[in-house]
């Protein structure tokens, strides 16, 4: 199964051309020097960019750890792509422990923000799981957004 992480390039707060890809000469040192303080105070965005970041090995050492890290800081804010590609990173196992009813519950949640691919990727990984599985995810997204993203994790 595909999971669509659109995130990754078509949100990126840089320089990008058309194909959603950095430009060239893109001096990555100061976007981490502009994203680190921010994120450090709670920004979501700097924080959502740092995972990115991250995650794709844009100016820093690729860490799926570390880009986990700053998406679920950012998820934890309602940030809807921090959101969707935390979910992608459960359904890889990439960053942190494989777990299908926490990849639904941030799809679920980036959905529910109207994130595109969202619905179709937690439409997609429930055929993976269990009704039990996709009632607790369901669960736990309504739980999530009820306590305004506070102990999602």
């Amino acid at each position: 199964m595909t999971v669509l992480m659109l995130g990754l390039g078509t949100t990126w707060a840089g320089p990008v051309d058309d194909s959603g890809a950095p430009h060239e000469g893109v001096d990555y040192a100061s976007e981490l020097k502009i994203f680190r303080p921010l994120a450090a105070q709670g920004n979501a965005t700097a924080q959502f960019n740092l995972g990115v970041m991250h995650d794709v090995g844009r100016g820093v050492m690729q860490d799926y750890a570390q880009a986990a890290k700053w998406y679920r800081l950012a998820a934890t804010q309602g940030h809807a792509a921090a959101q969707f590609n935390l979910g992608g990173m459960y359904f890889d196992g990439q960053g942190v422990t494989q777990n299908f009813v926490r990849a639904y519950m941030w799809f679920a949640l980036a959905a529910g923000a109207g994130y595109e691919g969202a619905a179709k990727n937690r439409n997609s990984i429930a055929r993976e799981m269990t009704l039990e599985q996709i009632a607790q995810a369901q669960q736990l997204a309504r739980d999530c957004q009820r306590r305004n993203f506070k102990g999602c994790e």
